[in-house]
C-alpha cells in the first residue's frame, strides 16, 4: 500500500522563512522536508491505483500563478492542533485543487468532503497549550512573503515511522 497526497513544494527561501519560526520548545515544528502546501490528501492506495492517480495527475492543465505566505492561524481539536500559515490569492491554488480533486474522482477516489483551505503547517501539539498558541499567533499574525511562482505540483508518498512522516516525491507536474 503507499499512502500519497498531491502538494505544491514552496521554493527554498519561503521554507527558510517558514523553519526560522521555529522559535517555541511547545511545539513539534515541520522540517525542511515537511513543508508543503497540499492540494489533495489521497491516503492509502494500493500500486495499481497510485499508477493510475499518476497517469491521471498528467493530463492536468494549468496556468503558473503567484502566491504568498499571509498571516498565521491554527486547527484545533480537543487536546491537540496545528500552526498554519496562510496562502492568497487563493483563487488560483483553489482551482488547481479542484483539478486534482476531479481526476481523483475520475479514478475512482471518494470525494474530499473537506473544504479546501490552502495553508502550510508549520508545527503541532498535544496538549494544553492555549496560551502558547495565542503568544505565537499574536507574534506572527503579520507574516507575509514576497509572492513566488508556482511552476509545478507534485504526487508525494509519504512514509510513517516512529520519527515521524518521510515524503518523497513520485512524480511532478509542470504548469504551463
Amino acid at each position: 500500500m503507499h499512502r500519497l497526497f498531491v502538494a505544491i513544494r514552496p521554493p527554498e527561501e519561503i521554507r527558510d522563512l517558514l523553519i526560522a519560526m521555529d522559535d517555541s520548545p511547545d511545539f513539534r515544528w515541520q522540517d525542511d522536508e515537511q513543508l508543503h502546501l497540499t492540494l489533495r490528501f489521497i491516503g492509502q492506495v494500493d500500486r495499481p491505483l497510485a499508477d493510475d492517480i499518476a497517469s491521471a495527475l498528467s493530463r492536468i492543465e494549468s496556468e503558473a500563478f503567484e502566491l504568498r505566505v499571509a498571516g498565521v492561524g491554527r486547527f484545533e481539536q480537543r487536546s491537540s492542533g496545528a500552526l498554519w500559515a496562510g496562502i492568497e490569492p487563493k483563487t488560483a491554488v483553489a482551482a488547481l485543487a479542484a483539478k486534482v480533486e476531479r481526476v481523483c474522482q475520475e479514478v475512482g477516489l471518494e470525494p474530499e468532503r473537506r473544504a479546501f483551505f490552502p495553508h502550510i503547517t508549520l508545527a503541532r501539539w498535544k496538549g494544553r497549550r492555549s496560551r502558547e498558541v495565542a503568544d505565537f499567533l499574536e507574534r506572527n499574525r503579520a507574516l507575509r512573503s514576497d509572492p513566488f511562482q508556482v511552476t509545478q505540483f507534485t504526487l508525494f508518498e509519504s512514509r510513517l515511522s516512529r520519527h515521524g512522516a518521510h515524503y518523497e516525491a513520485t512524480a511532478t507536474y509542470n504548469l504551463r
